[in-house]
């Protein structure tokens, strides 16, 4: 996937996944192949026990322009190749997109830039933090054509902001600034240089236990809203899972060590769904 040609670029690093949307001349508009690719960097993400943290960014003037109407209108089977759904699978592929980056066990970081529209909003909500410039230009774009967010933004709307400003940008599919979306909670953090920003978020989760990280993306995802009860239930679940464990062994250890001993280094990851 490292070729010039690829849509999409993975270079794991320090047990950092560095993923980029490689499409530049076109915004990084979201055609057959770029949906594809960004599946399968996903699937090839979540087989590699040694990542611990995904920064996902783009190359060129924007982060994503969106679905590639021109493409679509090129390729009409296109529309049906991403909506419809196989009976043995959850999600159609223009909810994998997006939601694949929710389902990995590994915090994922995207780096905003530019515009950010449509489906790339949507993929940029279903990350687990988002820190963009602050004059990136954001838009749930959907209502320009016709259309409803369909590509997980339902999932993620509701546990980032009020059903109002999800409706209002949703039904009006206007253009605002980062800086709004701040306030809104679509976006984490404003930063001069988002990626480099990014990058240092990753490099601090990857020096903590990758476990406890996965235990706690897991758990989150496992909560949010939920219950006191089934909370509850969950943490107990989870810690049981941690403790005695490995890396729960080795954390402890560096965790009584004096300052000025090395840190004892990390196993891969355990597996948390």
């Amino acid at each position: 996937m490292n070729s010039s040609a690829a849509r999409v670029l993975c270079e794991v690093r320090d047990h950092i996944a560095y993923v980029t949307m490689n499409r530049a001349d076109k915004l990084n508009g979201l055609d057959m192949a770029m949906f594809n690719e960004m599946i399968a960097t996903a699937k090839k993400i979540r087989k590699d026990r040694s990542v611990r943290v995904v920064v996902l960014a783009a190359n060129g003037d924007s982060f994503c322009a969106g679905l590639d109407f021109k493409a679509v209108s090129k390729n009409p089977s296109m529309i049906a190749r991403i909506f419809l759904k196989w009976p043995w699978t959850k999600q159609n592929i223009a909810q994998q997109i997006a939601h694949c980056w929710r389902d990995l066990p590994v915090p994922v970081i995207c780096a905003i830039h530019g515009n950010c529209f449509g489906g790339g909003m949507q993929i940029a909500l279903a990350c687990d933090y988002r820190i963009a410039t602050p004059d990136a230009n954001l838009s749930i774009m959907e209502m320009k054509w016709g259309l409803i967010p369909d590509m997980s933004g339902m999932v993620t709307l509701s546990r980032l902001t009020r059903v109002d400003i999800a409706q209002e940008l949703t039904m009006t599919g206007r253009q605002f600034p980062a800086t709004e979306g701040h306030e809104y909670g679509l976006i984490s953090k404003l930063a001069a240089d988002p990626l480099a920003e990014a990058t240092l978020l990753a490099q601090q989760i990857a020096a903590k236990s990758p476990d406890a990280v996965a235990a706690a993306k897991y758990l989150f995802k496992k909560t949010w809203k939920a219950d006191s009860w089934k909370a509850l239930r969950w943490e107990r679940w989870v810690q049981a899972r941690l403790l005695g464990r490995k890396n729960q062994k080795i954390a402890m250890a560096n965790g009584l060590a004096g300052k000025d001993k090395p840190a004892r280094p990390f196993v891969e990851r355990t597996s948390f769904k």
